[in-house]
């Protein structure tokens, strides 16, 4: 089993990873934020640094997929590399924050990579409102996250939901987060957990 938690940045994908992998005992595959060596350069400098970011994100997505691929636990991972590809690179491309040369290169090595490997069985998109991603971006206090404008979280939802509207590469579940706290509230997180144990039925 292969289930994948996608959402724009401070939705709760690492926390909700975290509490799916703890309740259900699967082996969590996070986000590489910590030893990433792009970030705060990308945050101060996005023009200069956006297409070293998404090769960086593009690569370490596809070695998790690799290792999940040829793992035979059960599996919860944190953002999809569909999220790099269909979300953060077009993105920065239409911002002008990367220019057409890099992305098509940055394109042309995703399709070479997406043609080895599987999507994930479920599929569990966290949506949330901008005024939602601000307030718990603040909350966790990363210094590199400081310059995100609501601008660029605008544009990332937009393309999020229209993203979604369309995923048919398998189970989706999507979990309306605005009026959701399943990180302190246990209420809410057993509801989230019942919505995913409906889609593991199915």
């Amino acid at each position: 089993m292969h289930v994948s938690v996608a959402g724009n940045i401070g939705a709760g994908k690492t926390s909700l990873t975290k509490l799916i992998a703890e309740h259900y005992n699967w082996q969590a595959h996070f986000e590489d934020v910590i030893d990433n060596p792009y970030l705060d350069d990308f945050y101060n400098h996005m023009e200069r640094w956006s297409f070293n970011l998404q090769i960086y994100f593009l690569k370490s997505r596809f070695e998790q997929l690799i290792e999940i691929g040829k793992s035979n636990k059960n599996i919860i991972q944190d953002r999809t590399i569909y999220e790099d590809a269909f979300i953060f690179a077009p993105n920065l491309h239409s911002m002008g924050l990367m220019n057409q040369r890099d992305f098509k290169n940055y394109l042309s090595l995703f399709e070479l990579m997406e043609d080895t490997i599987s999507s994930p069985d479920l599929l569990i998109y966290i949506r949330n409102s901008i005024p939602n991603l601000v307030s718990k971006i603040h909350k966790r206090g990363r210094e590199y996250e400081n310059t995100i404008s609501i601008e660029y979280l605008s544009r990332l939802n937009e393309r999020y939901e229209a993203w979604i509207s369309t995923y048919d590469k398998g189970k989706l579940l999507i979990i309306d987060a605005n009026d959701l706290d399943f990180v302190d509230n246990k209420k809410d997180l057993d509801f989230v957990i019942q919505e995913i144990n409906k889609e593991l039925k199915r």
